[in-house]
C-alpha cells in the first residue's frame, strides 16, 4: 500500500477520534484545543499535564501512523504554518432553515477542502494509470458507500471502458471471483472496516487484481491491504455522521478519477460518450 504524505495530523485526529481511546481522546483534545502547546512541549509534560503516562502519548502518535513524538511535531509544525481554515460550525436549535443550509454548505466546502489537502500528487498518477490500463474496472461499496459505487459506474461507463458496480454482498464476491490481474477493484468504506468488502478483497487478492481504496484517513484495515488509498475526511456533527460529511468528498474522488481517464485516452472517450449521447436521445421525448 501507498501511504500519504505523514502530515495533516488535526484531519487524522478528527478521522480517528471515535476510535481512540478514553486517554488517547484526551491528547486528541489537548492538541487540537491548542496545537501550538504541543509544538512547544515534550512527551514528559503532555503526560503530566494531563496526568497520564508517557507511552500513552507515544502510543497515540502511532495511533496517528507516525514512528515517534518527535515526528508528530514536525508534522504538525509543518500544518500549521499553512493551516486549512476550519469553518466547521454546530447547529443549535435557535438556527433558522436558511442558517442550517448554510452551515450544511460549509461542512461540505470544508470536507472537501480537507480532503483535497490530503490527495498524494504521485498516487493519484499512478492510479490513473493504473485504470487507463486496465480491462475493466469494478466498484465496490455497501449501504451508502454503494451509492458512490454506482456513480462510479455511471461516470466511467461513458469512457467506453467497462465499468460495473455491486453493492449486494453475494454479487459482490460472486463478481470479484471472476476478475483477473487485468482488471481494477475499486472499494469504498469510510470506515475500512466494513466485512463484506474486506471479503472482495480477500477473493481479488486471490485472482491478482489491482486494488484502490477510497476511504476515511485511517490505518483501517482496507488501507492496509489494498495497492493504493484515495483518502476523504470530515467531521460529525450531532446531526451528520463523518460517514455521510465525507460521502461528498468521495464522489469528488469518483469526479477527478473520471476526469483525469478522459484526458488521458481522450480519443476513447470522446467517441464513447457520442455513441452515449445518441442512444439517450432516444429516450427523449
Amino acid at each position: 500500500m501507498q501511504e500519504t504524505a505523514s502530515m495533516h495530523v488535526i484531519q487524522r485526529t478528527r478521522a480517528i477520534y471515535n476510535q481512540l481511546s478514553e486517554k488517547e481522546k484526551l491528547i486528541a483534545d489537548y492538541m487540537m484545543k491548542d496545537p501550538q502547546r504541543i509544538l512547544h512541549s515534550t512527551i514528559n509534560q503532555i503526560a503530566d499535564d494531563l496526568t497520564i503516562a508517557d507511552a500513552t502519548v507515544f502510543r497515540f502518535c502511532k495511533r496517528l501512523g507516525f514512528k515517534g513524538y518527535q515526528a508528530m511535531k514536525i508534522a504538525l509544525a509543518s500544518e500549521l504554518v499553512n493551516p486549512i481554515q476550519d469553518i466547521h460550525e454546530t447547529i443549535t436549535e435557535e438556527d433558522s432553515e436558511y442558517d442550517i443550509t448554510q452551515k450544511v454548505f460549509k461542512a461540505n466546502m470544508n470536507a472537501l477542502e480537507q480532503s483535497k489537502e490530503l490527495q498524494d500528487k504521485q498516487i493519484m498518477k499512478s492510479v490513473v494509470d493504473v485504470l487507463s490500463n486496465a480491462r475493466s474496472i469494478s466498484f465496490f461499496g455497501s449501504g451508502g458507500s454503494g451509492i458512490v459505487a454506482m456513480d462510479g459506474q455511471h461516470k466511467f461507463i461513458r469512457t467506453g471502458m467497462p465499468s460495473h458496480a455491486y453493492s449486494e454482498s453475494h454479487l459482490q464476491v460472486m463478481a470479484a471471483s471472476q476478475m483477473s490481474s487485468e482488471d481494477v477493484a475499486i472499494l469504498i468504506s469510510h470506515s475500512g472496516s466494513n466485512k463484506d468488502i474486506m471479503d472482495v478483497v480477500d477473493v481479488v487478492q486471490q485472482r491478482g487484481v489491482t486494488t484502490i481504496a477510497i476511504t476515511n484517513l485511517a490505518k483501517s484495515a482496507l488501507a492496509k491491504r489494498v495497492d493504493y488509498c484515495l483518502y476523504t475526511t470530515a467531521q460529525e456533527t450531532e446531526y451528520r455522521s463523518e460517514a455521510l460529511a465525507s460521502r461528498i468528498a468521495e464522489l469528488t474522488i469518483i469526479d477527478a478519477l473520471y476526469v483525469n481517464y478522459c484526458m488521458k485516452n481522450q480519443e476513447q472517450s470522446k467517441e464513447a460518450i457520442k455513441n452515449m449521447r445518441e442512444a439517450i436521445s432516444l429516450k427523449r421525448m
